[in-house]
């Protein structure tokens, strides 16, 4: 093989890895829900104290995301089902980058927008282990 065409085959493989990725992920979502089958990872913060943490649910509620239930997906875990557009949005400029062989850049928050993110988790994490709790 010549090098151009190692070099094709390397651009092309590495395009392709991460949609077959994000596919194998949603459609073992999507064939195997988080609710009925015991494979998927259970919380050990939770199984410890039985406190839910801010991940707690986040496997469901992209599951029912990806089905199209926005409620259920709220219910299971409020902050990843608000977020997760979010971080569609930023996967796919991440990935027009990667495409284009520019350098995928971190974001650099502020000081005080990492100090928000750090409040607006803590609080969630309280409000959704109050007794009274919709989250």
């Amino acid at each position: 093989m010549t090098p151009v065409v190692r070099s094709r085959i390397a651009a092309t493989l590495r395009a392709a890895a991460p949609p077959v990725l994000i596919t194998l992920a949603v459609t073992t979502l999507l064939l195997f829900p988080p609710g009925q089958y015991s494979f998927y990872p259970r919380c050990p913060i939770y199984e410890l104290f039985h406190v839910q943490c801010p991940g707690c649910g986040a496997t469901r509620a992209l599951a029912a995301l990806l089905r199209g239930h926005v409620v259920e997906a709220l219910r299971f875990n409020a902050l990843t089902a608000i977020l997760s557009p979010i971080a569609a949005i930023y996967s796919v400029l991440s990935y027009h980058s990667f495409l284009q062989c520019r350098k995928v850049r971190l974001p650099k928050p502020r000081t005080a927008t990492i100090c928000a993110a750090f409040a607006v988790t803590a609080a969630f994490t309280i409000i959704r282990n109050l007794p009274l709790s919709f989250f």
